[in-house]
């Protein structure tokens, strides 16, 4: 039986964009799945594999594919609590938001900042985690010791395209600030041929680069004064859906809200302690 939470529907809103495939709210009680979309290439949040565990999910469309991490697990709870079967697709970053107005996906989860750029197309849940900007360096490199954004002057950082990481680089002074690339896995690639001298990331995909390449890679943490400004978006993680489907948003909230953040940091933690190992 669905689990509705006691939320009542109030209206129903139809999207007359042309670009939209979806044609009104998402309907709980009348859908059987949820699509969810994400890279299924940003570990610990969500990365691909042919193993099959206790937290993977198939990914459509791939046969003998799996997808698991920190995304997949909160995914699969509110999946489970909404009554609902998870499908899950592996869809670039710059598409996972068409593919949510789109209607070929119903949320994206796959550690999404959001941005008031972002809200102004999509809707967000509260938060689901809370991190920080790192940059990670090569260990034998000049800038292994540094402990401030002044340290990196003059330095190649890089960050993946169309992300918050790629913004935050101009706020290192004289920096050489590098064409963003596509993905993590690629901007690892690039930091170990010396294509770059480092590159911005959130603490837990900082930590299993780390944890997977542990004496070619270390990560330069911030403390406050000396590292990123951000806002209290720029540390958010939250689920997008669309703006349309106001009683599913109303319902994950109800369902985060009972995840409590130790739980969370656990279903994390778990997450590091899985992540596949270079």
């Amino acid at each position: 039986m669905k689990k509705v939470l006691g939320i009542v529907l109030l209206f129903v809103l139809v999207i007359g964009l042309a670009s939209c495939g979806s044609t009104g709210e998402f309907d709980v009680d009348s859908e059987s799945e949820i699509v969810v979309g994400l890279e299924a290439a940003y570990a610990p949040f969500n990365w691909a594999t042919p193993d099959q565990n206790d937290f993977t999910v198939e990914l459509d469309g791939q046969s003998g594919m799996y997808v698991d991490g920190f995304d997949v697990v909160m995914a699969s709870q509110i999946a489970e609590e909404l009554g609902l079967t998870l499908v899950v697709k592996a869809i670039e970053w710059d598409g996972l938001i068409p593919a949510l107005l789109s209607g070929e996906i119903d949320l994206i989860i796959a550690g999404m900042s959001p941005t008031a750029e972002r809200a102004q197309t999509v809707s967000f849940t509260d938060e689901y985690y809370r991190s920080e900007q790192v940059i990670v360096v090569n260990t034998s490199g000049n800038y292994a010791d540094a402990t401030s954004l002044t340290d990196f002057s003059g330095a190649r950082i890089v960050a993946q395209l169309g992300t918050l990481q790629d913004d935050l680089i101009d706020q290192i002074a004289n920096v050489n600030h590098l064409e963003a690339l596509n993905d993590y896995p690629t901007l690892t690639t690039a930091l170990t041929n010396q294509a770059a001298d480092g590159f911005v990331a959130e603490l837990p995909v900082a930590q299993g680069v780390v944890q997977s390449n542990p004496t070619q890679f270390t990560y330069i943490s911030f403390t406050e004064g000396n590292g990123f400004s951000v806002s209290d978006e720029d540390v958010a993680v939250a689920v997008a859906l669309r703006q349309e489907d106001v009683a599913l948003l109303a319902l994950i909230n109800a369902i985060l809200a009972d995840i409590s953040t130790e739980t969370r940091n656990g279903y994390m933690e778990a997450a590091l302690s899985r992540q596949p190992q270079a």
